[in-house]
């Protein structure tokens, strides 16, 4: 059983964020655990407190980022009535939040890419999970007759997969600018499926 007292909490989040700075800046295998006890001000013991390993600590900031993810789509789509108005808010978000937060874009997207089969495994199961969002937005869509039926797994996955494409692109070379991004790939992707906004 974890202790979530908010002291615990706060070592824990500063742990997290000195291993985004550190994981950003150097990458995992340059990363060395003592310098994020020292980014952290905490110890190797608080560090094995809250993670076993740098793989474990690694994982935990993928897993932040996706929940931070998901958060900004479930605001963005609630503001929406069903179909492809939560459609278009959920991309904007997803296109929005990865623009906000370059950094931890950066750590899921490309650090985490040849890291092996754990790394692999989760990037896959966090594509999956927003592939879901989408796919539900889309059927939403298809059921209220404003776009006609679509494979919307085939759909969804080809959607993450320009996205991921855009944002890596632009995690690397800082281009195409954000502004950009949304507004080239955002009515492509919408045009797929027949709608146009």
């Amino acid at each position: 059983m974890t202790d979530n007292t908010p002291a615990n909490e706060s070592t824990r989040e500063r742990i997290l964020d000195a291993a985004l700075d550190i994981f950003s800046n150097k990458g995992y295998h340059d990363t060395r655990l003592d310098e994020i006890v020292e980014e952290s001000r905490t110890s190797k013991g608080s560090i094995y407190f809250h993670f076993p390993n740098k793989e474990k600590l690694f994982l935990a900031l993928v897993d932040q980022f996706a929940d931070l993810l998901e958060k900004r789509v479930t605001e963005a789509i609630s503001q929406e009535a069903e179909g492809m108005g939560r459609v278009q808010a959920a991309l904007e978000s997803v296109l929005n939040t990865f623009g906000k937060y370059r950094r931890p874009a950066k750590l899921l997207l490309v650090q985490a890419v040849g890291l092996g089969t754990v790394f692999e495994k989760k990037r896959l199961e966090i594509n999956d999970r927003f592939a879901r969002l989408i796919q539900t937005y889309l059927a939403e869509a298809i059921a209220l007759g404003e776009i006609e039926p679509v494979d919307v797994e085939v759909i969804a996955h080809g959607w993450m997969g320009a996205i991921y494409n855009v944002v890596i692109q632009w995690v690397y070379t800082n281009d195409p600018k954000p502004d950009r991004i949304m507004s080239a790939l955002l009515p492509m992707l919408l045009r797929s499926v027949g709608y146009v906004a």
